[in-house]
């Protein structure tokens, strides 16, 4: 795409979709990357009052130093005010648990919204294409997260916009070169150990070799699936009005409420995901439970526990008292806690090649485990016996050993089998249920922060 066709063409999308004007104050999210760069270089050229955020997360030295050097040369030769910032995103993640690119996310966008704030900016820009927004159907699309998930990336929410979706790589490239547009390339995008570079290098040239209008043809699935998600929005927001209702910090949702003619699985799994965060699987374990009457279990989001009673579901933030206790049974593939998703995978000894894990990772001798298994936030007075330890050690006394924060305490999570723990979940195994020479048959699990 030649230079003056993406700049009407990127005019074109604005107005279209009124993301900004001439007349607000727009922050550029500018990591130093060649998309981020040509956004800048866009706005710019195109006479849009402009400042810059530039994120340093001191990931990898002297090459996140050099990101910042080019971003804030940049800018001071385009007479741009640059703000930047570097995060200690490592020790950030220690203190929470949560994993680095959600830790950098959430970084990144508390200090946007400073920004917005102290020096009276209205709009983020940030510089995702159709590209990544195709890459994030894949993504979501292997893990099972429904329609909302295959609707790729959202061109705007709240104060953030995404005006660069309407363009391909190849177009910003093509610019980025034409114009010669000074940018830097993460090292890390080359590697495949992540899922979306699997994606990025692996099968979505494969599928553009099988049809090479793949992606122009890819943009407009994704456009029409965002249709029909806003048509579905919309008619729940109705069925909302009419089924829900708030009492003392607890909602009540009346299934009589909702009509015959909606598939009823699918109703309360958009009442219950886009509201409180339940997952796909836990809301079919509670639909199973409704249509048997069952009233005996709970179920739980991140931050959301759900009940059945007499015709209702209740939904209520989780108490600090709740352990959250769910039973995994053996055919189970996942579970949930916390900020957290656990995989399970039956094999044996011999497709294991190292019994050497990182600590999100546990392999468990299977003979030794009875179902079903029990997986709850740890109590006071529970202990295990440590890998590679021949005592018992209370989990609070273990935690504490560790320097966890207390915080991240309140949440952690074991497995159990019977009365007796087999993974202080993330960090550390049980000696009795490991692997050894005599072990035949694995239970592989492995600890993903969501």
């Amino acid at each position: 795409m030649q230079t003056g066709i993406l700049l009407k063409a990127f005019e074109k999308y604005v107005e279209r979709h009124e993301l900004f004007s001439h007349e607000d104050k727009i922050l550029l999210t500018v990591s130093g990357g060649v998309d981020s760069m040509v956004m800048l270089s866009i706005f710019v050229r195109l006479g849009y009052n402009v400042g810059v955020a530039h994120c340093n997360f001191c990931l990898r030295g002297e090459e996140s130093d050099q990101d910042t050097e080019m971003v804030e040369r940049e800018c001071e030769k385009l007479g741009i005010v640059c703000h930047s910032k570097r995060f200690d995103t490592t020790g950030e993640m220690e203190r929470t648990g949560d994993s680095m690119e959600m830790t950098a996310r959430r970084l990144r966008y508390e200090w946007f919204h400073e920004l917005c704030k102290e020096e009276g900016y209205n709009v983020i820009a940030v510089a995702h294409h159709a590209n990544d927004s195709i890459e994030t159907f894949f993504i979501n699309l292997l893990r099972g997260t429904g329609l909302r998930g295959l609707t790729g990336i959202n061109r705007q929410y709240g104060k953030v916009v995404r005006p660069l979706l309407y363009a391909t790589r190849k177009d910003i490239l093509e610019y980025a070169l034409h114009n010669h547009i000074p940018y830097r390339e993460d090292s890390s995008n080359r590697s495949t150990k992540y899922l979306r570079n699997k994606i990025r290098l692996g099968l979505l040239p494969l599928l553009q070799e099988i049809n090479h209008r793949f992606t122009p043809l890819m943009r407009g699935n994704i456009y029409r699936l965002n249709d029909a998600q806003r048509f579905i929005d919309a008619s729940i927001d109705r069925i909302r009005e009419r089924a829900v209702k708030s009492e003392g910090g607890i909602d009540k949702i009346d299934i009589a409420e909702i009509d015959e003619i909606y598939p009823l699985e699918f109703v309360i799994y958009e009442l219950l995901n886009s509201t409180y965060g339940f997952k796909g699987d836990v809301v079919e374990e509670l639909h199973r439970a409704l249509k048997r009457g069952s009233t005996d279990r709970r179920f739980y989001s991140r931050d959301f526990v759900a009940y059945i009673d007499r015709g209702y579901i209740y939904v209520a933030r989780i108490e600090d008292e709740d352990d959250c206790e769910v039973v995994v049974e053996r055919d189970d593939m996942r579970s949930y806690c916390g900020n957290a998703v656990l995989y399970y995978e039956h094999t044996d000894i011999d497709n294991v090649n190292e019994y050497r894990t990182p600590s999100d990772v546990a392999l468990i001798d299977e003979r030794k485990l009875q179902y079903p298994l029990r997986l709850r936030r740890w109590r006071e007075g529970d202990t295990f016996i440590p890998f590679g330890m021949a005592g018992r050690k209370k989990v609070g006394d273990y935690l504490t050993d560790q320097k966890v924060p207390i915080v991240e305490r309140k949440r952690q999570f074991v497995l159990l089998s019977g009365d007796e723990i087999v993974w202080i979940v993330g960090r550390r195994t049980d000696d009795r249920f490991r692997v050894s020479d005599k072990t035949e048959e694995i239970l592989k699990i492995t600890k993903l922060t969501i």
